[in-house]
């Protein structure tokens, strides 16, 4: 049975999410689809395809707010369809999106999946306590199942035909309960944090004062800045910045943790990067744990030693 992918769209292209959930949907089936909030560029549906997108179900919702509108025309197309399993990022209007639906359909629906199987009854495994244990839920009853994705849980792979159909739908009438009076997307200097090959995250250990100094290593390594939520909360940074449970997912190959504790909340978001160094003056910090390298030092000693090391190389 078809496996269906949602996204949104942005610039015409589609979220990084989709190509992570198209590589998944190809595991599960032959028959993969998609349906886009917004509108696709070539290039964006070329990377849907190239993904393993068959088909391509698209509806610009104009001003009106995205989720409504995607939930009615989505409750059609699955009646016509009849797909298996959707699946959504966690993306805002994907949530949004799932919620409605699953209302709509008088289906469950499953949210924060580290993985999905449908080798039988569609079943959805969720990691919790900091991926300590795993809770796998099997879906009942006759009906699509709707599948909310935890961030990066799968890689996103290249894998598909490169052939697609494109389909444009009209957006519902919904009565417009609400508009789009603005759009606002934050501005970022350097890579883009969950796309980096390397992060760096500071801590509170770092101090407000001396926080450009994970500015500047970054700027060194080519790599973007993050933060713990503590971070946040105290306004040093954006909550763009935020890694972690609240936060965004991110799997570099090299993560540098700065001042970083290591508290359950933030190790969810970055626990499956590639190599990850810590470092942090309190030898008993649970970063270390699952640090491949960790330095017991002060932060401030260690990252401006660090910096000119990496610029004397240079």
């Amino acid at each position: 049975m078809a496996i269906w992918v949602f996204t949104d769209t942005h610039e015409g292209a589609p979220s990084g999410s989709a190509l992570e959930l198209l590589t998944k949907a190809r595991s599960l089936s032959d028959d993969v689809a998609v349906f886009a909030v917004g509108t696709l560029n070539d290039a964006g549906a070329q990377a849907l395809a190239d993904h393993g997108a068959q088909d391509i179900y698209q509806m610009d919702a104009g001003d009106q707010l995205a989720a409504p509108a995607a939930a009615r025309a989505l409750e059609t197309l699955i009646g016509d369809h009849q797909p298996e399993i959707v699946l959504f990022g966690m993306d805002t209007t994907d949530r949004d999106t799932a919620g409605r639906l699953s209302a709509r359909l008088d289906r469950p629906v499953l949210a924060n999946a580290t993985d999905v199987s449908n080798d039988g009854p569609v079943t959805v495994t969720n990691e919790i306590l900091g991926g300590i244990k795993r809770v796998v839920t099997s879906f009942e009853g006759d009906g699509v199942a709707l599948i909310v994705t935890r961030p990066k849980a799968f890689p996103a792979e290249p894998g598909g035909s490169g052939s697609v159909v494109v389909t444009s739908i009209d957006a519902p009438d919904t009565g417009i309960v609400a508009t789009v009076v603005e759009r606002h997307v934050e501005e970022s200097e350097g890579p883009d944090l969950e796309a980096a090959a390397i992060v760096i995250a500071g801590g509170r250990g770092v101090g407000q004062e001396k926080f450009s100094t994970m500015d500047e290593l970054a700027g060194v390594l080519g790599a973007a800045v993050g933060a713990s939520r503590a971070v946040v909360d105290a306004g040093w940074v954006p909550y763009s910045y935020q890694i972690g449970q609240t936060g965004k997912t991110v799997k570099p190959d090299v993560y540098i943790a700065c001042g970083i504790s290591g508290a359950m909340q933030h190790v969810v978001g970055m626990k499956d990067s590639g190599t990850i160094i810590a470092i942090n003056k309190d030898e008993e910090a649970p970063i270390f744990g699952i640090a491949d390298l960790g330095i017991v030092g002060d932060v401030h000693t260690v990252v401006p030693a660090l910096i000119e090391a990496l610029k004397a190389r240079s």
